[in-house]
């Protein structure tokens, strides 16, 4: 009988790190990463770690001092430098990782293995969050730095979770929907018996590979078995269905999130002073990598604001045209066809099409994809990394010596995050947002109306009959109310107009130039640190 079995394998901040066994096979077959030379699955996982590792200490390194100050000054300045270096050494490390095998029968009859993955980086905020990705190269190191970039992204966005990730070591290409669906529940199940997911505790997402399908099936899931007795058990994953719990605008949210951030930095006249572009949106050309939902949302919103889409490279081939590529034509294309390969408005483009000329160029696909061997060829300007971990340290340097605006991960693509917290408290309240203002909001504006209308008919009409009030087209579109899409709209708007402003604040006090990532990633330890200097530390 197949088994999966459970060891303590060291000690954490926590206390607890559980990892499995070796799995007696692997689940996944090999597959290439899209448009990069990278090195093997295990060594690139670990890279990508000690590269998030490294971007931390940076942060940390440059903010201790001012931490240090703005503890209480009755403290001895010993014990402010032990706490501060104390809640720095805390944050770093994933509090738990749990490693999972299991096995499935597949339609064929025959039985496979299943490996997988959960990290909780850090339970400063409870509960964690973070995606869960079906992906042949997921590893443990990758799923650890996934987690630990959540965490910085929800503080960078004032998101109240601790940061986590699942990976599932699969291509779900190669899977029918029926063990696809059988390995999703099992997941669950095995997540719930750990305590690695509740609506409290531990709210996965979707992430690569999976979607609002599979998220229906990890509600259904828990609601039916651990969580039979909670009342909010829907809330123990989001990103699902509208059916299900799920809430209007989480499927564009990531990629209405990278546009909101490109444009928040696009309109700041001292950014774009530093890499030689005109403030705004309007006619800017831009490149996507990555035809997926983020860079498929990201394209369409810059296409509304003005800006122009000259290129946008998949795994199977790139197309590019000067003149613009339009957002509906290629999504229709694609659907029916499978690929961008062969649409009609744009030509096939050969080479490597992320070091064309454009002003914006927006990495959706996967981690790494901008490294020291084709960092110096990229003519962009800014780059708005709408996928996690695109941007490798060698070249963020290249980056910096070449004055172009690197808009990092942490804040660009934490409009899924931001509006995952917006589902979650829908859940946690069982009431969609909007239904109990919807029509007091609407009758208010009316009556609103009316009551200018009579008062200008008294002073001024009091023989010539009645005085029209028309209101303006913007008004027009809000006169109703707001709906659930509409808030939820606003509130990511509100979300990342905000937490852009607390990035320039930190790249002003710090005098970090363009280097954002740092200017973010200070936003977020500040926070943190915050938040453990005035709980403290339980049972230390």
């Amino acid at each position: 009988m197949l088994q999966h079995s459970l060891k303590l394998l060291r000690g954490t901040k926590s206390g607890l790190h559980l990892v499995k066994t070796k799995p007696l096979a692997h689940a996944c077959a090999s597959s290439s990463k899209l448009f990069s030379s990278m090195p093997g699955q295990e060594d690139a996982g670990k890279e990508f770690l000690n590269q998030v590792e490294e971007f931390y200490e940076k942060a940390a390194h440059l903010v201790r001092d001012s931490l240090i100050d703005r503890l209480p000054s009755r403290m001895p300045e010993a014990d402010r430098i032990k706490k501060v270096d104390g809640i720095l050494k805390v944050i770093k490390p994933c509090n738990n990782v749990l490693e999972i095998s299991f096995p499935i029968k597949k339609d064929s009859g025959e039985y496979e293995i299943i490996s997988a993955w959960r990290a909780q980086h850090s339970h400063h905020r409870a509960p964690c969050k973070g995606g869960i990705r079906f992906s042949p190269m997921v590893d443990e190191h990758e799923v650890k730095a996934l987690a630990s970039l959540m965490t910085y992204k929800c503080a960078c966005v004032d998101v109240p979770f601790g940061g986590a990730k699942a990976g599932v070591a699969l291509d779900p290409k190669l899977y029918s929907d029926n063990e696809l669906e059988k390995i999703t529940r099992r997941l669950t199940v095995e997540l719930a018996k750990k305590g690695f997911i509740g609506p409290g505790v531990d709210v996965p997402a979707p992430d690569m590979g999976t979607g609002e399908r599979e998220m229906a099936w990890i509600a259904d899931t828990y609601s039916q078995t651990m969580g039979w007795q909670d009342i909010n058990a829907h809330a123990c994953v989001t990103g699902k269905p509208i059916t299900q719990g799920g809430i209007h605008g989480r499927t564009s949210a990531t990629g209405r999130g990278v546009f909101h951030a490109i444009k928040n930095f696009a309109e700041e006249a001292s950014f774009m002073s530093m890499v030689g572009l005109m403030p705004g949106l309007g006619d800017k050309t831009f490149i996507v990598q990555g035809l997926g939902n983020v860079g498929f949302h990201s394209m369409r919103y810059l296409h509304r604001a003005g800006a122009r889409c000259i290129g946008i490279a998949e795994w199977d081939g790139s197309i590019y045209n000067l003149n613009g590529i339009d957002p509906k034509e290629i999504e229709d294309y694609k659907i029916e066809h499978g690929t961008i390969v062969g649409f009609p408005g744009a030509e096939k483009y050969e080479g490597d099409l992320l070091t064309e000329q454009c002003d914006i160029l927006i990495p959706a696909a996967l981690e790494r994809s901008l490294n020291a061997d084709n960092a110096e060829l990229v003519k962009a300007k800014i780059i708005a990394e709408g996928a996690n971990g695109p941007t490798t340290a060698e070249a963020e340097k290249i980056f910096l010596k070449n004055n172009v605006l690197v808009i990092p991960d942490l804040y660009c693509n934490a409009g899924g995050v931001t509006v995952s917290f917006f589902e979650w408290l829908k859940n946690l309240n069982h009431v969609s947002y909007g239904r109990l203002t919807f029509k007091y909001e609407k009758d208010s504006n009316y009556h609103l109306l009316e009551s200018v209308q009579t008062s200008l008919e008294k002073k001024f009409a009091k023989n010539s009959g009645e005085i029209p009030i028309i209101p303006n087209p913007e008004f027009e579109t809000r006169i109703a109310g707001a709906s659930e899409k509409d808030i939820v709209h606003s509130g990511l708007e509100y979300t990342m107009e905000r937490s852009a402003r607390a990035i320039m604040r930190s790249s002003m006090n710090y005098n970090l130039g363009l280097d954002l990532r740092t200017a973010a990633f200070v936003t977020a330890v500040e926070k943190i640190v915050k938040v453990y200097s005035e709980a403290g530390l339980t049972f230390t």
